[in-house]
């Protein structure tokens, strides 16, 4: 609709300087802008066609610009003098506008080859770049899923290790514990699909985790989960928590002998949800790197892909207490 717009504008205005030349009748003026602007017009959609297809370099574009040009010069005055013959003075006119006429033709010419090669060839790199993108979405998202796996297996053959362990002795436990194993990973598989979950959706999967864990270690696992109201509803990546909480429960467990509490505090501050996960360790027999093991790097890798930012996960360790704090920025 542009372009065919763009050349009843001319259609107008070369109708209009011919009229007011006094050389032309309003008839060969209309029929001569016409002609001419709907020829161009033929032209100039042969040279988009061509570079739509087809992308010559700068000094064909010129030579096939101006034999284009050249062409449509020569049919403008074969099929005017065909029509406007019995005109007064037409064809003397006609003769002696034809430089003007190839200069006009060429410019116009040359204006659409300009332009259309501008235009393909932008939306060329818009497409490259829509590929590039959605590329490395995929790869980003397979990425993501293959951190997400990762962490169950360790999880789940640990847990059927303590179950084993248990059916001889505590047959009752072991029921429980295999319960409360079935509902964590139902639930895992309801969430294989769901990037970021609410967090209190994700302290209610966690909790399942913990059960199973203090089935396995008794007594000696007590947790403390405190949050701010209004941290309810605040989002963070899906299934993002457990690895911390087995961290803490490896720094605090793995080593030790006797009773330990892991807390874990959720709150808002500056439109980030803070979550601060600390486990007491004994430090002679326990030697805690912050930022190390595949828990702890496979949270770093999966914050850095889904927001950009190295800057949301940190831990430190002070005399016997071992810390990790995450950072998830809110949708605004």
């Amino acid at each position: 609709m542009i372009y065919l717009g763009w050349w009843i504008v001319w259609i107008v205005l070369q109708t209009f300087v011919l009229f007011n030349t006094g050389i032309l009748s309003w008839y060969a003026a209309i029929n001569d802008a016409i002609i001419t602007n709907v020829i161009l017009a033929a032209g100039g959609y042969v040279m988009i066609s061509s570079i739509r297809f087809y992308h010559p370099r700068q000094i064909l574009r010129l030579a096939w610009s101006i034999g284009l040009a050249l062409g449509c010069v020569f049919l403008i005055r074969w099929i005017a003098l065909q029509l406007l013959a019995n005109e007064i003075g037409y064809e003397e006119f006609l003769e002696k506008s034809m430089i003007i006429r190839a200069l006009f033709s060429w410019l116009m010419i040359s204006i659409i080859t300009i332009l259309s090669w501008m235009w393909f060839y932008m939306r060329e790199q818009q497409e490259l770049e829509s590929r590039k993108t959605n590329t490395e979405k995929l790869a980003r998202e397979a990425e993501l899923s293959k951190l997400r796996q990762q962490l169950q297996p360790h999880f789940l053959f640990n847990s059927l290790n303590s179950i084993s362990a248990l059916v001889g002795t505590k047959p009752e436990e072991a029921r429980k514990m295999i319960q409360e194993l079935s509902d964590f990973l139902r639930g895992t598989i309801k969430k294989d699909d769901q990037q970021f979950v609410k967090l209190e959706e994700e302290l209610k999967h966690l909790q399942l985790c913990l059960e199973i864990e203090k089935v396995r270690f008794g007594y000696r696992l007590k947790t403390q989960i405190n949050q701010e109201e209004q941290t309810h509803k605040m989002l963070l990546p899906s299934l993002l928590l457990q690895p911390l909480v087995e961290n803490a429960i490896k720094f605090g467990l793995y080593d030790t002998i006797g009773e330990i509490t892991i807390r874990l505090d959720a709150r808002v501050v500056d439109y980030h949800l803070y979550i601060r996960i600390e486990n007491p360790f004994d430090p002679e027999t326990s030697q805690p790197q912050p930022g190390t093991g595949f828990g702890l790097n496979s949270v770093q890798r999966r914050l850095y892909l889904l927001y950009g930012r190295n800057d949301l996960l940190s831990t430190q360790q002070q005399d016997t207490v071992f810390t990790t704090e995450l950072k998830i920025p809110q949708p605004v």
